[in-house]
């Protein structure tokens, strides 16, 4: 079935299959399928200068699509794939955020649990056992629990 499509088709295949690549990575964007169709039009490239060749098998054609697609995207991932860093390293972590902040207990904190109020929120807090009224600094977030500390 392949012998016979790439027969048919003649070097344009690779340009088709990499042109149908290039489409699905627009459909579902991941910049993974864009490496591997540069990697079929490469072949294409390829094909369209040395389809008369015998040596030139569909079979060969193959695995340097295969060699050239691994090849560009351990390529694309080593130069795009480095993690990007944010310049507000807190957004959407607000409890992190509020490392450092003092505050008020409104509830004591008793056998390790309280509560204190930071601007328009409640959080949750541990700590050792403190009554209500008690100024305390938050040392460390673990999601939405609070670790404090008296001041």
């Amino acid at each position: 079935m392949l012998k016979t499509l790439a027969a048919n088709l003649g070097p344009w295949s690779w340009w088709i299959i990499g042109i149908v690549l290039l489409a699905a990575e627009l459909a579902a964007p991941g910049v993974f399928l864009i490496w591997i169709s540069a990697a079929a039009i490469v072949v294409g490239a390829l094909s369209l200068l040395l389809w008369d060749a015998a040596w030139w098998s569909w079979q060969l054609q193959f695995v340097l699509f295969a060699a050239f697609a691994g090849a560009f995207a351990l390529a694309g991932r080593r130069f795009y794939g480095k993690p990007h860093t944010s310049d507000e390293p807190h957004l959407n972590r607000r409890g992190e955020s509020l490392v450092g902040r003092t505050a008020t207990l409104r509830e004591p904190i008793s056998e390790g649990r309280g509560r204190i109020r930071l601007d328009d929120t409640w959080w949750p807090v541990l700590g050792p056992d403190l009554p209500a009224g008690t100024r305390v600094k938050i040392v460390s977030a673990d999601g939405r629990d609070l670790r404090v500390e008296m001041i």
